[in-house]
């Protein structure tokens, strides 16, 4: 289809285009923009004319950073050639009202009249989309998921406590079915001395915080089984003392809180000589200090035998997502490898690099508000964020059909 008809965005959803709001059509309502169902799909019956006149505004407010094809060059600047019209012309008008505070943009679109604003969304909108980037460059090799880093990590573990981090040395805690914050608070507290130790202090002394997160990763998400040590005391004598624990341990030795531990499968000489350090202060917990001071020995004995007969659970930890697992959830908005179907859905595919990764942390640090963007950003650490970015970077820019329509029918 020749360049100077690529006027409207058609594409088979006329149906749809009062569906659910995207994150900048919610944004313009929030910020008073007028109803973004209506006006602000004015730009879907652009004429010909309509884009030669776009082209003369940008050529003024837009092309010095986003060029006049709308494939800049300058770093952090987004392409829009190809873009939604819809989310082009709604975009302007957040940055008008001041939802992106004060930035260049902002400056730009500030005393342009809404009919300009429209007009640019569509010429821009008829430009050829950008080739992809990033597939002639060198891929590094690649890093290993959060899971196998800590399993990787965690081989030095395996010696003390089990393969996989079920015990099989008496008195060597198993590290199975521990909630991740739990796991990681407590091997905080041996890198600070909370926990006396100095075996596991100097272990631990060294390892990162993002060591330590994919360790206990790994082992949240190994298969669940008790230790395999005899019992120090008597079970069923342990399950009448245990009345007292479920409060905090929950039943059957399987907490309900994150930073509670699960006692269910423990190795039965570990507990006892946890239970010792609680009491002695060589463990500092005010929550434990009181009902380990209050049991004597033989009682300490039963609970551990009580405990280690009962059948371990996994930990509720999700196996975190791969890049290509996200960006099949990012695609259900912004379109398969990031073609939109939507109008207000911004396109992603072609996009560059630095921009996306700007703009995936800007919403993840909330300086970009979107509720529904903070949900999806939340749980991105820096690597899927950098993978997310090179993903769609790397995808084909499809655009998007385009014919010219008939003006809207006079009111």
């Amino acid at each position: 289809m020749k360049q100077n008809a690529r006027i409207v965005f058609l594409k088979g959803l006329m149906a749809g285009l009062l569906g659910t709001l995207a994150t900048t059509a919610a944004l313009a309502q929030a910020l008073n923009l007028g109803n973004a169902n209506s006006a602000d799909f004015k730009v879907v019956y652009a004429t010909a004319q309509d884009v030669a006149e776009g082209k003369r505004v940008a050529q003024t407010a837009c092309a010095s950073c986003h060029g006049i094809n709308g494939v800049g060059g300058q770093k952090g600047v987004p392409n829009i050639a190809g873009q939604r019209p819809v989310y082009l012309h709604l975009e302007m008008k957040v940055y008008q009202a001041g939802g992106r505070g004060a930035t260049g943009m902002a400056n730009a679109v500030k005393y342009l009249s809404d009919d300009a604003i429209m007009k640019v969304a569509a010429y821009y909108s008829s430009r050829e989309p950008a080739e992809p980037s990033g597939t002639a460059v060198k891929a590094g090799p690649a890093k290993p998921d959060a899971v196998a880093a800590g399993k990787a990590t965690a081989a030095a573990c395996g010696g003390c406590h089990g393969e996989a981090g079920v015990s099989k040395l008496a008195g060597m805690p198993s590290l199975i079915s521990m909630d991740t914050k739990y796991f990681t608070a407590a091997i905080n507290a041996y890198k600070t001395g909370q926990r006396k130790n100095d075996m596991m202090k100097a272990l631990v002394s060294e390892l990162t915080e993002v060591e330590i997160s994919n360790i206990a990763l790994y082992y949240a998400l190994q298969k669940p089984d008790k230790a395999q040590t005899p019992p120090a005391g008597n079970a069923a004598a342990g399950k009448t003392a245990a009345a007292g624990c479920v409060g905090c341990h929950g039943e059957n030795g399987v907490s309900g809180n994150p930073t509670t531990p699960s006692l269910a499968g423990q190795e039965s000489q570990y507990f006892v000589a946890a239970m010792r350090a609680y009491k002695d202060g060589s463990r500092s917990d005010a929550t434990m200090k009181g009902p380990a001071g209050s049991l004597d020995e033989a009682t300490v004995k039963n609970l551990s035998a009580y405990y280690a007969s009962l059948a371990p659970q996994a930990a509720k930890v999700a196996k975190p997502m791969t890049v290509a697992e996200w960006a099949e959830r990012c695609d259900r908005c912004h379109g398969v490898n990031g073609n939109s179907a939507d109008p207000r859905s911004p396109a992603l595919a072609a996009q560059r690099v630095d921009y996306l990764e700007r703009v995936l942390a800007a919403y993840k640090k909330g300086e970009r508000k979107s509720k529904e963007m903070a949900v999806m950003t939340e749980a991105l650490d820096d690597a899927l964020v950098d993978g997310l970015a090179a993903h769609y970077a790397r995808q084909k820019a499809r655009g998007m059909t385009y014919l010219i329509l008939p003006p809207p029918p006079a009111k």
